[in-house]
């Protein structure tokens, strides 16, 4: 089967910077999942695997702009420090998790300070051009219930 609109594609995946250093991987765990046509995963990654079939490989660079887009400098903001998610102690350039009402989003620490802090709502990756190396594992007609809902569901996808 290929991947095109209301299938769902398990796949594993090692994401690279501009640098070419190493930023994430799914291996070594689950591989992730997702139903295309659905804007589950980053727009160009989406277009990337669109056509391909269970057992490709291939590598795609995506400019920033079909990745996490590039940086608005407007998306700065103060916070209480209790929202924030991290290890140790709060300092300027951390990458910790925002808690919001639609779930965790990864936020860059600007200004650290006893309560609050200071920081940047872009994607960490914003910006950048990135590299997916990626191995299809399994392609499949998505379920009524997974269209209907707008995800995969299942090892990957999410979990109800």
């Amino acid at each position: 089967m290929i991947i095109g609109p209301k299938t769902v594609t398990t796949f594993h995946y090692t994401l690279r910077d501009e640098s070419g250093s190493e930023v994430e991987s799914s291996r070594g765990s689950d591989p992730s999942a997702y139903l295309h046509g659905t804007n589950n995963i980053i727009a160009g990654l989406e277009k990337a695997m669109e056509g391909h079939e269970a057992g490709d490989v291939f590598s795609t660079t995506l400019e920033a702009e079909d990745a996490y887009g590039q940086p608005d400098p407007k998306r700065t903001q103060r916070v209480p420090a209790k929202h924030l998610v991290y290890k140790g102690k709060l300092k300027t350039g951390m990458v910790v998790q925002l808690n919001t009402s639609e779930g965790r989003v990864p936020v860059t620490v600007i200004k650290a300070g006893r309560h609050s802090a200071d920081i940047d709502t872009n994607h960490p990756l914003a910006g950048q051009s990135l590299t997916f190396d990626v191995e299809i594992m399994d392609v499949r007609e998505a379920t009524e219930e997974e269209v209907a809902h707008g995800h995969a569901h299942g090892v990957g996808g999410h979990q109800h």
